[in-house]
């Protein structure tokens, strides 16, 4: 009998046993991954969708672009090329005049032949549904738009225009128009619209203003925003100070302008809107300009070093003329821009003290304060912060985003994670395929 007993528990345990083995494996079958499991894989995801992307920025004026899966290339314009072969025989015909009072200018300091002054900048990019890259291009005089075939090289002059100065293009692709900023020698941006062939230009807004940043409005007829911001003048037309940046909307049909978002205490940059109808912009606080007694008690201070420092350039212009020599031992040559102090979205940024001093976004340094936010705005007007530390961000036709902090571009993913595309020393504007 208690032999019995002791088999028949024997059995019993052996299967509650089995039946324990058989629910744990189970349970690790279908147990979900812990949280930081689960975030390193959805990581991982993101950081090989990022290294899908094809992205295209401007750095310093140059144009740069990254293919999926590929390295950082700058994209060398034979426009660019041809100007510089021009200038290079103009050096090569003036070299007789270094180090001869035909040489100095009028500054006192000794004029630059060998074509370093040439500064053809990159303003703006723009990819089209075929996979080419407009951009547009301008020196001191003059201004064009090209388009570029990124497989073959091939180049196409569309427009060039004496003082023509365009930015931040934005092409519809449904009906071939681009939306651009045109820039005065007045200091004043005005809105203007042309198709992709350089036709039909035309300007569609117009007072003393800066109004920069236009973009379609998806599924709206003739329906454009873009952000403005009023200029203060003093009675000569000097431009004393800036106003805060707003974001209005222009409806073509009527000529009618209305603000969308205005706040005297932030800038509103950047408007996009997404195919759900979610507007998207950065935001960061509104810099009033101050000029303080310490201001005035320092100009005060400084005056005499200002003048004598005056008086010596005007002795020193002199001392080249007639005796080609300098009244100091420095040689004066151009010097190379450096990132030592930049201007971004028309803030002054001392870089050196930011990359000491700001966030790093994925180990990346930033250029710019958390303050400067990505922001998306529902119809209902409930807004969410998607990032911060940006400078510039562009949106993909599939609705993804992706931006910069100034040193790094990312793709911005689901629950605000983001993942490296691509690094440089600096990025001023990113353009997304």
């Amino acid at each position: 009998m208690h032999i019995l007993i002791i088999i028949i528990a024997l059995l019993a345990l052996a299967y509650f046993l089995n039946q324990a083995k058989q629910k744990n494996m189970l349970s690790t079958e279908e147990k979900p991954l812990p949280a930081a499991a689960h975030d390193a894989a959805h990581q991982s995801h993101l950081d090989r969708v990022a290294n899908g992307q094809t992205v295209a920025f401007i750095s310093e004026g140059k144009l740069f672009y990254r293919a999926a899966h590929g390295e950082v290339k700058q994209l060398h314009s034979p426009y660019v090329q041809e100007m510089l072969d021009k200038m290079e025989k103009h050096r090569e015909r003036n070299a007789w005049k270094q180090n001869t009072s035909f040489g100095v200018s009028a500054s006192g300091a000794m004029r630059q032949f060998d074509g370093d002054g040439a500064h053809i900048n990159a303003t703006a990019m723009q990819f089209d549904e075929q996979g080419r890259i407009l951009y547009f291009l301008q020196d001191s005089g003059m201004g064009g738009l090209f388009s570029y075939e990124l497989e073959t090289g091939v180049e196409r002059r569309i427009l060039h225009r004496q003082n023509l100065a365009l930015t931040d293009m934005n092409l519809d692709q449904a009906s071939g128009k681009l939306l651009a900023s045109s820039m005065n020698k007045t200091g004043i941006a005005n809105l203007v619209m042309l198709n992709r062939e350089g036709d039909d230009y035309r300007e569609l807004t117009g007072g003393d203003t800066l109004d920069t940043s236009p973009c379609w409005i998806p599924n709206a007829e003739k329906q454009v925003l873009y952000q403005s911001t009023g200029i203060a003048r003093n009675q000569s037309g000097v431009a004393l100070a800036f106003g805060n940046a707003s974001i209005q909307m222009l409806d073509m049909k009527t000529g009618s302008v209305s603000p969308v978002l205005d706040d005297p205490a932030y800038d509103y940059l950047h408007p996009r809107v997404c195919q759900q109808g979610n507007l998207h912009f950065i935001r960061r606080p509104y810099e009033a300009p101050k000029y303080e007694t310490s201001n005035a008690l320092l100009d005060v201070l400084l005056f005499p070093f200002r003048l004598l420092r005056a008086l010596f350039h005007y002795l020193n212009f002199f001392s080249m003329m007639y005796s080609r020599k300098p009244l100091t031992s420095a040689s004066g040559p151009a010097l190379n821009a450096d990132l030592k102090e930049i201007i971004l979205k028309g803030k002054r940024i001392d870089a050196e003290k930011a990359l000491r001093k700001e966030n790093m976004v994925n180990g990346v340094p930033s250029l710019v304060p958390a303050s400067w936010q990505l922001v998306s705005r529902n119809r209902q007007g409930l807004e969410t912060v998607l990032a911060t530390n940006v400078v510039a961000y562009d949106m993909r036709t599939d609705g993804s985003i992706i931006y910069s902090n100034g040193r790094g571009v990312f793709l911005l993913g689901n629950g605000r994670q983001s993942s490296l595309i691509l690094k440089s020393e600096l990025v001023a504007d990113v353009i997304a395929q």
